[in-house]
C-alpha cells in the first residue's frame, strides 16, 4: 500500500482511539453520579453521546471509503473491519451510559445505590473490562483482549446478584418499585458495556491473530 493509505489508516485508528477515551470518561461520570445526584454530570453526558453519534458516522464513512478506494487486504483489512466494528460497540456503550444518567436522575436511586453492595461492586468491574478492552485494542494485545473475555463472567455473575436482591425486595417494599426498577435498569445497562467490551476484545483478537472467536469461546 502507499504511504499516502497508511497514515490516512493511522489517522483513522486514532481518531478510533480518541472516541474511545471519551466514552471510558462517560462510564466514569456514570459511576460519580449515580450515587450522588449531580446534574451538571448527567447533563455532560447528554451532550458527549451526540458527539459519539456524530463520530461514529463520520469513522465508518471514513472506514467505507479507504476499503472503495484502495482495496486493502491482508492486515490492513482486519485493521479497518476491526475498527469498523468497534467503532459500533463504543457507541452503543456511549447510548448504555446516557441510559444509566436518564435512570440515575430519578430521587430514590442514590439512596438505593449507596445501599447496594453488589452494584459498588459492578461499576469498577465493568469499568475496567472497557479500559483493558481499549488497551488492547490500542496495543492489538490478544492475551489482554482474552482476560477481557474471561473476566466476563464475574460481571454476569455480580449483575445476577442485583437481580436476585431486586426481586426479592420489591414485593416487600412496594413504595420504592420505581426507584429499585431504576436500580435494576442501571445494573442491567451495566451488564451491556461488559458484553460491548467483550465484543471488542473479540475484535481485537481477530486482528492480532486472524482468529474468530466470537461463539466460540474457550
Amino acid at each position: 500500500m502507499t504511504a499516502h493509505f497508511v497514515n490516512l489508516l493511522d489517522d483513522l485508528r486514532r481518531r478510533s482511539l480518541r472516541m474511545a477515551a471519551q466514552v471510558e470518561d462517560m462510564l466514569q461520570e456514570c459511576d460519580e453520579f449515580v450515587f450522588r445526584a449531580d446534574e451538571v454530570l448527567a447533563r455532560r453526558v447528554a451532550a458527549r453521546d451526540e458527539e459519539i453519534d456524530a463520530e461514529e458516522v463520520g469513522v465508518e464513512t471514513e472506514v467505507i471509503r479507504l476499503l472503495a478506494l484502495y482495496q486493502p487486504v491482508g492486515r490492513d483489512l482486519r485493521l479497518l473491519a476491526a475498527i469498523l466494528k468497534v467503532n459500533s460497540d463504543l457507541e452503543r456503550v456511549a447510548d448504555c451510559t446516557v441510559n444509566i444518567a436518564e435512570r440515575a436522575r430519578h430521587l430514590e436511586v442514590q439512596e438505593l445505590a449507596n445501599e447496594t453492595e453488589e452494584l459498588k461492586q459492578l461499576f469498577p468491574l465493568v469499568r475496567r473490562a472497557l479500559r483493558n478492552a481499549v488497551q488492547a485494542y490500542s496495543a492489538e494485545d490478544a492475551d489482554v483482549a482474552r482476560r477481557v473475555i474471561h473476566d466476563d463472567g464475574a460481571i454476569d455473575a455480580t449483575y445476577g446478584q442485583i437481580v436476585r436482591r431486586v426481586v426479592a425486595a420489591a414485593p416487600r417494599d412496594s413504595r420504592h418499585m420505581a426507584g429499585l426498577f431504576d436500580l435494576l435498569s442501571i445494573a442491567k445497562n451495566l451488564e451491556r458495556v461488559a458484553d460491548h467490551a467483550t465484543n471488542i476484545a473479540e475484535d481485537v483478537i481477530f486482528l492480532a491473530t486472524g482468529t474468530i472467536v466470537r461463539h466460540s469461546r474457550e
